[in-house]
């Protein structure tokens, strides 16, 4: 099993994204969730300088339906709420993959963990290079292979671009290059490779974190 662990971009307008920019000093940390009908049942913590103001902005946010506090002192606060966005659970579940808790935001940017089989790897990977927010991946544990490290697009686009010698110095090819070559544009292209080698850089290190690197 491979468990990444990534970075990304809330959309601006779901609740954590909007309340966690305007208190830049303040973390939130979903503990619990469950997606109801129409609504989520959730546990949340804030810490920071005054969770008594994020409890607060979180309290007068559109989509909070009911919230319940359970604990405040000077840096903490534990709450229970219902919110009407279902948005993560719908994401996730579009790759099978249910939510690992804690999940943390801070500034907007939510950092989460999954665990996942390489096919369902390779499918999250597939859904957050589609989707418009960035994101980024942060570490990847795993007992397997680097086979799931990359999504079938992603060594498609390496294996010709290794191939055409785009790697080579000086460079044998171009982005253009391969771009005629998979009938996709040269920004495409540009993404797939930066993301590819990202990851397989991030497997590296993390797979040979206690071995020396040869200079």
């Amino acid at each position: 099993m491979i468990r990444p662990r990534f970075r990304m971009e809330g959309p601006s307008d779901i609740w954590v994204a909007e309340v966690s920019q305007s208190l830049p000093d303040t973390t939130f940390r979903l503990l619990a969730g469950a997606p109801l009908e129409s609504r989520t049942l959730e546990l949340g913590e804030v810490v920071g300088p005054n969770p008594e103001a994020a409890l607060e902005a979180l309290a007068a946010h559109d989509s909070i339906v009911s919230l319940e506090r359970l604990y405040v002192d000077a840096d903490r606060g534990l709450t229970k709420y219902e919110t009407t966005e279902q948005g993560l659970f719908t994401f996730l579940g579009e790759t099978s993959l249910p939510p690992e808790f804690p999940l943390t935001v801070q500034q907007g940017a939510m950092e989460f963990n999954v665990t996942a089989s390489r096919e369902q790897f390779t499918a999250l990977g597939e859904r957050l290079d589609a989707s418009p927010l960035r994101y980024e991946l942060l570490s990847v544990t795993h007992s397997e292979s680097a086979d799931g490290v990359l999504t079938a697009r992603q060594r498609e686009c390496l294996d010709v671009a290794l191939r055409g010698g785009y790697f080579e110095v000086p460079r044998e090819s171009t982005l253009a290059d391969i771009a005629d070559e998979l009938g996709v544009g040269k920004s495409t292209v540009s993404v797939t490779l930066r993301r590819a080698t990202n990851r397989i850089v991030d497997w590296f290190l993390l797979a040979t974190d206690d071995r020396p690197l040869d200079s």
